[in-house]
């Protein structure tokens, strides 16, 4: 049952300003949740796969049919209400007591000279506010539908080991590189196939979230799938970028389009001699030469590997390149570089010549909540060590729990 509240929106009144210029006018703020829980049978499958390492699919399975319930219960409250689409969709999730409740909300947009018929069908769904949907629009790509694609990983127990005994070596350690580089891939093959369900050819505005998750890690990736009519000469469908709207209309008013959203990571490790010599030379000041070297070589090879991915793929630059350094703790470093590769194509162009001042205005919070948040959202940037910590964590507090329950119903059985 939908409850009327014809009146609420959730648009700012930047975006007013630019619902105005495109011809809309604002609608209702729209709704959706799920509540999902794990399970018996799914926990210890997940415990299982948590201990192998590499994608925990129970989890990755749970949440994404958590994220979908709510998305589309979401959808039913705009259709109720009707417009021409809904934007500004974000997701959410708070834990009740073991339950995971997933929330999705978005604000429906309506046309300012409704059509002849009663009710308007919404017609699309986009992870981006009004002044970023006009930024879209306006660069040529016309929005589909919100999709988004994630994927839950451990290092897993066999990782921890090979991990802890490879910390004595200076230099890469191929097995947390392998799982870091893949489940990230994963999140971006999930998020384009769901493009291609929706006939788009692009997936732009993508932003990208890592948090913990019931003992493991999730990497999501959200996006709004478009159409651009330039794209449809190209090989690779759908494009995809990471990309702010505004750098994308940047660079669609100088003539080049996204090709693919590129990454490329690199754990080290320090060594145990070189974390001596580190912490001798932390003592005694100055420059700590083996930390700034390995640092230095996990950075190219990162980038190295975002330079194999342009190469593949035809792209002329990779921009917007963003890099995040993580402490995995032990002495392990992690290193990850994303950015967007793309190509001058002859013909493009924007279709306004300059955007108005308010696309770069950023909408300030005026309500803030200081309590500790029960979000699981953290941004990549802003991803801590102690999350980290956790995930190599996890296979061992789950090995210590089985330990346990084994040694108490082997104590149970002879008591009898």
């Amino acid at each position: 049952m939908v409850q009327e509240h014809k009146r609420i929106s959730g648009l700012s009144g930047n975006e007013i300003y630019f619902l105005e210029r495109m011809g809309y006018r604002p609608g209702q703020l729209c709704v959706g949740n799920s509540v999902v829980a794990l399970g018996i049978v799914k926990g210890i499958g997940a415990g299982l796969s948590t201990l192998g390492g590499g994608e925990i699919e129970e989890i990755t399975q749970l949440v994404h049919k958590g994220r979908s319930g709510a998305f589309d219960r979401m959808m039913d409250e705009a259709a109720h209400y009707g417009g021409a689409g809904l934007t500004g969709v974000s997701f959410d999730v708070i834990n009740h007591g073991g339950n995971l409740e997933f929330i999705t909300v978005g604000s429906t947009i309506r046309h300012a000279q409704p059509p002849a018929y009663a009710q308007e069908t919404i017609r699309f769904s986009t992870a981006a506010d009004v002044a970023k949907l006009f930024c879209q629009v306006d660069a040529g790509f016309n929005p589909i539908r919100f999709v988004f694609g994630n994927v839950a990983y451990s290092i897993g127990l066999g990782g921890s080991i090979m991990g802890g005994l490879k910390r004595f070596a200076r230099g890469e350690i191929p097995e947390f590189t392998e799982i870091f580089d893949r489940t990230r891939h994963l999140a971006l093959t999930r998020i384009t196939d769901e493009a291609k369900r929706c006939n788009a050819n692009a997936v732009v505005g993508i932003e990208t979230t890592i948090s913990p998750l019931l003992g493991a890690q999730e990497m999501i990736m959200v996006g709004t799938a478009s159409h651009h009519p330039a794209i449809d000469a190209f090989d690779l469908k759908p494009v995809t970028s990471d990309m702010t709207n505004e750098e994308m209309w940047n660079m669609v008013n100088v003539g080049f389009l996204p090709i693919r959203l590129v990454m490329g990571v690199s754990v080290y490790s320090l060594g145990f001699k070189g974390g001596v010599f580190s912490a001798l030379q932390t003592l005694g000041g100055g420059e700590v030469a083996g930390l700034t070297e390995i640092l230095y070589e996990a950075r190219e090879k990162a980038l190295a590997r975002i330079e194999i991915d342009a190469e593949r793929c035809g792209a002329d630059e990779v921009i917007g390149v963003k890099t995040h350094i993580y402490d995995l703790g032990g002495g392990l470093i992690e290193f990850m570089a994303i950015g967007t590769a793309v190509k001058k194509i002859e013909g493009v162009k924007t279709k306004s010549a300059a955007l108005p001042p308010q696309a770069i205005l950023q909408d300030r919070d005026t309500f803030v909540d200081a309590s500790d948040s029960l979000s699981s959202t953290l941004d990549i940037g802003n991803s801590s060590a102690a999350s980290a910590r956790k995930l190599q964590g996890g296979p061992f507090a789950i090995v210590a729990a089985v330990i346990a329950i084994m040694f108490y119903v082997m104590l149970h059985l002879i008591r009898r």
